[in-house]
């Protein structure tokens, strides 16, 4: 058979694999780069990933683990050292106990979610996201067979979940409730007493667990303090699955390490599923992230003060360009500035910027600044701006952003 009759073949794809969306941002980010190389001037502000280093010392860990020939198959759910890491780091910042027993390590955090959804979804079970949310959350649900529920989580409650409208998105199929906190895609969070009342609202509804998400933990500003919804309501510790990761507070994004405590029934079936998928994280990445929980931890206000600095700046010529109003989020590195005063228009080049999607490809074509449209988070009128970038490339973005909406018409 020749090459040229390859692709000839279907593969015979999966119904779960039909129905997954690719990444949004992720192909947002790949657009951005095939347009650099062909030598377009382009500012992505389409990616979550910080552009600081990965901090001296947890390199050196890293180097220090492939020296001492630490290059070896670990447990498949993440080796003793770091679970104990991670137990010091539940107990130091969220007052929570986990035993090395509850806890669980993974390839980043997709696979932390994946693997809890996996171990506990049947078809026609159903899983309460608030909405906007993280694109991989409702096409991890749907990859298990089960159906995500948006439950509204809109600009007039500060893009947050309110109790009664949780209560009114629970059913009796209702298996997980997702909690992300700061949120990706618009950087708010939930105070203590924000989780207290859905905790009250899911005392009522004992079969909902709760799977949280704090990824951006440690990156909040305007003196806002992290909570964790275990640590506001104790009673649902239980059936609650605590997830985080090293990738955005400690610049580790590539070393891919994610992790989460929880009950030890739900964490033997996660482990189960890990050893037949991924296997084990990597053992150099692994024995970093020790170091990343145990080590230093002064350069996340340092890194935070400069976030902050860039968070203004960007809100600030969001809310001063015509047709946006963007609210100035507490946590994480991503505004979501709605543009409905821009619908229906058109673009400086003359693109009808009939949806979100239609605006950030005209954005993107006209002015080479790559957004993420607000529908691929489920709310359309809108896009995420990530300022996880160079200070000047920011200011240059906003530029150009201000004026693409200045010549809309």
């Amino acid at each position: 058979m020749s090459a040229d009759t390859i692709d000839v073949i279907p593969a015979p794809l999966s119904l779960a694999v039909q129905r997954l969306k690719p990444s949004a941002t992720i192909a947002v980010t790949t657009k951005a780069a095939e347009l650099k190389r062909a030598g377009r001037d382009v500012i992505g502000l389409g990616a979550g990933e910080p552009d600081f280093d990965t901090p001296d010392n947890i390199k050196a860990a890293g180097t220090k683990a492939i020296a001492d020939g630490k290059t070896k198959y670990t447990p498949a759910d993440g080796i003793p050292e770091l679970k104990e890491a991670i137990a010091r780091k539940f107990k130091r910042d969220n007052a929570l106990d986990y035993a090395v027993s509850n806890i669980h390590v993974s390839t980043g955090g997709k696979p932390v979610i994946f693997n809890a959804f996996y171990a506990t979804l049947n078809p026609g079970d159903e899983v309460v996201i608030p909405a906007p949310y993280w694109v991989t959350y409702p096409e991890q649900v749907r990859m298990c067979g089960a159906e995500p529920v948006f439950a509204d989580a809109g600009p007039d409650t500060g893009w947050k979940l309110t109790p009664a409208v949780l209560d009114a998105a629970i059913t009796p199929k209702s298996k997980w409730l997702v909690l992300n906190s700061p949120s990706n895609p618009t950087g708010e969070g939930y105070t203590r007493d924000e989780l207290r009342a859905l905790a009250d609202v899911l005392a009522k509804h004992p079969h909902v667990w709760v799977l949280t998400d704090d990824m951006y933990e440690h990156l909040v500003y305007d003196g806002f303090e992290f909570a964790t919804i275990a640590q506001a309501a104790p009673e649902l510790k239980p059936r609650t699955l605590t997830m985080n990761g090293v990738s955005k507070a400690y610049s580790m994004t590539g070393w891919r390490i994610g992790y989460a405590g929880g009950p030890k029934d739900l964490i033997t079936a996660m482990r189960k599923i890990a050893s037949q998928t991924t296997s084990n994280p990597c053992s150099i990445s692994q024995w970093a992230a020790v170091e990343a929980l145990d080590g230093t931890q002064a350069f996340i206000a340092e890194r935070n003060a400069v976030f902050k600095q860039r968070r203004d700046l960007v809100v600030d010529a969001l809310n001063a360009a015509p047709g946006l109003s963007c609210r100035r989020p507490v946590g994480a590195f991503y505004v979501f500035p709605d543009a409905s005063g821009l619908m229906g228009k058109r673009s400086p080049g003359g693109a009808a910027l009939t949806d979100d999607v239609a605006l950030a490809t005209a954005l993107l074509e006209e002015e080479g600044v790559a957004v993420v449209p607000g529908s691929a988070f489920g709310r359309g009128a809108a896009f995420r701006v990530s300022y996880a970038t160079g200070t000047e490339a920011l200011t240059e973005a906003c530029a150009r952003i201000t004026r693409f909406c200045s010549g809309v018409v």
